[in-house]
C-alpha cells in the first residue's frame, strides 16, 4: 500500500490558525508579538523565502519586518543592526537569513542574537538546553519533525530512529529531541560507509544532507515514516528533496513531499517560537 503523503502546508495552516489565539491574548495584554528578518545581499530564492515567513506572520497577527543590507556592507554593520534589534521592544524574535556572503562570520553573528530572541534556537544556550533535556526555543526545522510525528500520533518512545545528516541546525537537534522522547538514535552522514546497513533499520527516517536521492527504496525499512528534510534547486530550477520520493512511496508508511513537507512546518514553528519569546516576557497572571 503506497505511503500517505504528509500535507505539510494544510498543517502548518492549521498551526498558524491555532496560533492566532495566543496572539489575541498577547495583544488584549499590550503585546503585539514582532520577528524581524536580516537578510544580507539579492539572493532571489531568500527573498521568497522571507516574503512567505512574512505573510505568514501576517495571517497569524504578528507584525513582521525585513531588514535588508547590501552584500557589500560589513560584519561590523550586520552586528550593530542586530543589536538595535536586541534592545527594540516590539521585537520578540529575530532571524538571519543564512547563506551569508562567505567573507562573514556566520557563527559569531548568529551568536550575537540576544538569547531570548533566538527564535531559530541556534544560539548555544538555547541548543545547550536541548542536551539537558529542557528546550527552551528549539530549531524550527527539527521541532517542525517532531510536530508532524505527533500529528499522526507516531510512536516515538522504544522505536529506532536514523537521522542522516549531523548539522547543528537540523541533524543534532533532531537527535535530541527524539533522544528525549525515547528513542533509539543513530546519526549518520553523507559519508557514512554503506548507509543503508542503518537506514534499513529506521522506524522513524530523517534525511538532512541536500543530495537529492541520497535515499532510495531500497534503503528504507517497509512500514517506515520518512522525513525529508533536504532540499536542492536543480539546473532546471526545480526543487527536490534528499527522497527518492516515487521510489519511497511505495514502501514508506508516511512520506513528506519536497516541497511542501518540512518547509511550512519550519515557517510555523517560527511563528510559534516568536509567540513563545513574547509571552516569556509578560509577568505571570495572578493565579496563572
Amino acid at each position: 500500500m503506497p505511503a500517505q503523503i504528509f500535507d505539510g502546508v494544510a498543517i502548518a495552516r492549521e498551526i498558524i490558525s491555532e496560533l492566532k489565539q495566543k496572539v489575541a491574548t498577547l495583544k488584549s495584554r499590550g503585546v503585539h508579538p514582532g520577528l524581524a528578518a536580516v537578510q544580507v545581499g539579492e539572493n532571489p530564492a531568500s527573498r521568497i523565502y522571507l516574503r512567505n515567513k512574512a505573510k505568514s506572520c501576517a495571517d497569524a497577527g504578528l507584525h513582521s519586518e525585513i531588514h535588508q543590507l547590501d552584500a557589500t556592507c560589513s560584519e561590523t554593520d550586520v552586528l550593530q543592526l542586530i543589536g538595535q534589534l536586541n534592545r527594540a521592544p516590539n521585537v520578540h524574535g529575530i532571524i538571519v537569513q543564512l547563506p551569508l556572503p562567505k567573507h562573514f562570520d556566520a557563527g559569531r553573528i548568529l551568536q550575537s542574537i540576544a538569547v531570548e530572541k533566538d527564535v531559530d534556537g541556534f544560539n548555544w544556550r538555547n541548543l545547550g538546553a536541548l542536551v539537558d533535556k529542557q528546550p527552551e526555543l528549539v530549531p524550527c526545522t527539527p521541532l517542525g519533525v517532531m510536530t508532524l510525528l505527533d500529528y499522526i500520533h507516531a510512536p516515538v518512545e522504544g522505536r529506532d530512529a536514523v537521522i542522516v545528516g549531523r548539522s547543528g541546525i537540523v541533524g543534532m537537534p533532531a537527535a535530541l529531541l527524539l533522544i528525549a522522547r525515547g528513542a533509539t538514535v543513530t546519526v549518520c552522514n553523507s559519508k557514512t560507509v554503506n548507509l543503508s546497513r542503518f537506514t534499513t533499520q529506521a522506524d522513524i527516517l530523517v534525511s538532512a544532507v541536500g543530495r537529492p536521492g541520497i535515499i532510495s527504496a531500497s534503503m528504507v525499512k517497509p512500514g517506515a515514516i520518512v522525513i525529508d528534510v533536504g532540499i536542492t534547486r536543480l539546473p532546471d530550477g526545480k526543487i527536490t528533496g534528499d527522497v527518492d520520493f516515487e521510489g519511497v512511496k511505495e514502501v514508506a508508511s508516511w512520506l513528506t513531499p519536497v516541497p511542501g513537507g518540512v518547509g511550512p512546518m519550519t515557517v510555523a514553528m517560527l511563528i510559534a517560537n516568536t509567540i513563545k519569546a513574547a509571552e516569556r516576557g509578560l509577568p505571570r497572571l495572578e493565579g496563572g
